[in-house]
């Protein structure tokens, strides 16, 4: 397993500028929020996605990819107000795809959720079948660019479409696509009120990629998040690829916040897991 960390703590922080300090803090990775760069993805010049790429590789980072994807200044709401998808959000999400694996990333977390909310619940099962058949489309684009699409469970706080890991593993059987794949979030797992144990090893098969966060959406250790089943979970299911830290609450500041994740995760898998981070 590798460690990355969201870039959004980094606030007003050019990108590329974060990388030494990322390194600096021990990381193995970064998780790029677009809006960060550009006020939407297709904003980001050819330029700008070849030097992220470059000074990400010569401060020995990884590109882990992009999350927050449907944060911009355009109409991406994934529904209309007739549950059908709006296909100014597919053709959107088609081009961060594009942009994650410009920069050199191999996932885009599917989040944003507020931009995929549906409408009303008389409209729930169009939006569910219309959604199915856009990741269909979203798939293919996504193996043309190596990259898969992570579909993220969110609680019931953020969203109404995709709050548990059975939804998500059903919505991925439904999809079909070998590059739609899972992402769990502790903050959002608490939601679910059962044991990490069982939310683990039921998305352990579609599995790609792990927010490290808590219950309090802060650093990880922080809250109530059991970290002992957590890490056992994850290393019953031989779960190797990024843990990446994602908060809510920037304060005191990113070293703070960098440095203690890192302390804590690194602690949790060496004292429950005998794992080196």
């Amino acid at each position: 397993m590798k460690l990355s960390i969201c870039n959004e703590i980094f606030s007003g922080l050019d990108i590329v500028k974060t990388f030494p300090l990322v390194k600096r803090f021990a990381y193995d990775g970064i998780e790029i929020a677009p809006f960060t760069i550009a006020s939407n993805v297709e904003s980001i010049s050819t330029e700008k996605r070849t030097e992220i790429r470059r000074k990400a590789f010569n401060n020995e980072i990884e590109i882990v990819g992009a999350h927050w994807v449907l944060v911009c200044n355009k109409n991406v709401n994934l529904f209309g107000n007739s549950g059908e998808i709006n296909r100014e959000a597919v053709d959107y999400l088609n081009k961060v795809i594009e942009f994650t694996s410009d920069i050199g990333g191999e996932i885009v977390v599917f989040g944003s959720p507020k931009q995929r909310s549906v409408p009303s619940e008389e409209v729930f099962e169009r939006a569910w079948s219309s959604a199915v058949s856009a990741f269909k489309e979203i798939g293919d684009s996504a193996n043309g660019k190596m990259v898969a699409v992570c579909i993220e469970p969110l609680s019931r706080d953020q969203t109404n479409f995709i709050n548990n890991v059975r939804e998500a593993n059903k919505f991925i059987t439904e999809v079909g696509h070998k590059n739609i794949k899972l992402i769990l979030d502790v903050r959002s797992m608490c939601d679910e009120k059962r044991p990490f144990k069982d939310i683990v090893k039921e998305g352990g098969f579609n599995l790609r990629h792990f927010h490290a966060n808590d219950c309090n959406g802060y650093v990880p250790g922080s809250g109530s998040a059991n970290y002992k089943e957590i890490v056992q979970s994850l290393l019953e299911i031989n779960y190797s690829r990024y843990l990446s830290v994602e908060v809510f609450d920037f304060k005191p500041n990113p070293e703070t916040i960098a440095v203690k994740s890192m302390e804590n995760l690194r602690k949790f898998f060496r004292e429950y897991g005998n794992v080196m981070l």
